[in-house]
């Protein structure tokens, strides 16, 4: 099918709404309008730069952490919450009480990302998969008692007070299995010859489409993205994330998935999907290389006046990778060595500027690698 030839789907009345059944997608798909294969090429080629210059980045796995905590905090506040990366790094007794459910939130997220990417070794982007991550997201957060992991058994809605004034009313739930089904066969569909980042744009316009689950549908909408283009191969490892670029454009990207369904306009949105990987890959591959040069400057920095604590606190930048949010007793405890010792090298980290002091009280005072998570801010 030519995308200019899409029909999206069509509306089932009941009686007192409408609900929109969107067409299969797992078939051959073509285009002859020429910008889509030049914003194709762009974004292919930014992938691939980002994807070797990560296969030669040293211990890229403590960067990744970060690219997924900032990949949690900014798709779950698309969704309302109010985690930073900062806060999302400590752990849950120095989280506040009124902000622990936004917390959990993020980390439900983090550990979903973590072990959807580990499955991908032995499963691809599948039901199983899918809602697997999904009961992860819900854990002990806003939505637990609607079904983690299991696709609905009733009707949901987007936007609006009810079903009557809706912005869309998704499909049946009595026709969720089936349209997943297809989805899942359009992503791992060998015997059809369409280019796989136009695959994971057309996937999640359709995964947002079938809205499966009763909640998280965005989440884990999201999350398939990066899932989708590991299990494909485009990317070694998960180092792309398209939630800050749908965030800082989020009237747009709502629109042109609206679009989509309202007006058959597929095109336009696989152009809005295909500028935010090649934009979001350019940042990849920026922050990849401030990273370096912010190692380089550190090991040739203030710390190598520190005389006989040399040693220690070559160790502690080292752990501050792993660990940028930490207390004194994390440090004494990483680095085997005495509280007071710990306590004094802190002391001397935020003398030079490495650290600075974030909690200012005079118990379990907290430390943060300030120039790093600021790498990886909103």
């Amino acid at each position: 099918m030519d995308i200019k030839d899409f029909s999206s789907g069509t509306y089932r009345q009941w009686s007192e709404y409408r609900s929109f059944s969107p067409a299969l997608i797992n078939h051959e798909w073509t285009w002859s309008d020429a910008s889509l294969n030049t914003l194709l090429e762009r974004a292919t080629h930014r992938l691939g730069e980002l994807n070797a210059f990560s296969l030669h980045v040293p211990d890229v796995a403590i960067f990744i952490r970060m690219h997924i905590a900032k990949e949690a905090t900014t798709s779950s506040r698309i969704e309302g919450t109010q985690t930073k990366v900062e806060e999302a790094l400590q752990p849950s007794k120095d989280i506040p009480p009124e902000q622990r459910n936004d917390w959990q939130e993020v980390h439900n997220y983090i550990v979903a990302m973590n072990q959807s990417v580990r499955q991908l070794v032995k499963l691809p982007v599948s039901t199983r998969l899918i809602q697997d991550a999904h009961r992860k997201l819900m854990r002990g957060v806003r939505g637990t008692t609607k079904l983690p992991g299991e696709y609905r058994r009733s009707q949901n809605w987007v936007g609006g007070a009810s079903l009557k004034d809706a912005v869309l009313v998704p499909p049946s739930h009595e026709e969720v299995a089936e349209l997943m089904s297809d989805l899942e066969k359009f992503l791992n569909n060998d015997a059809i010859h369409v280019p796989h980042l136009v695959r994971a744009a057309i996937a999640h316009y359709q995964f947002e489409t079938i809205h499966p689950f009763l909640d998280g549908n965005g989440r884990v909408g999201r999350l398939l993205i990066t899932l989708s283009l590991v299990s494909a191969g485009l990317l070694a490892r998960p180092t792309l994330y398209l939630s800050a670029y749908f965030e800082r454009n989020r009237e747009l990207y709502y629109d042109n998935l609206s679009r989509a369904r309202t007006h058959n306009a597929l095109a336009q949105w696989l152009k809005f999907f295909l500028v935010g990987i090649e934009e979001i890959a350019t940042e990849g591959v920026s922050t990849l290389r401030s990273v370096l040069a912010l190692k380089d400057a550190n090991e040739r920095g203030p710390i190598n006046n520190l005389g006989k604590r040399l040693p220690l606190a070559r160790s502690l930048v080292e752990h501050l990778y792993h660990t940028p949010v930490v207390t004194v007793t994390d440090v004494a405890k990483a680095l085997r060595v005495t509280y007071p010792t710990a306590n004094v090298l802190l002391g001397e980290f935020v003398r030079i500027g490495i650290v600075q002091e974030t909690s200012h009280r005079a118990r379990d005072r907290r430390f943060v690698f300030g120039d790093y998570v600021k790498l990886f801010g909103e």
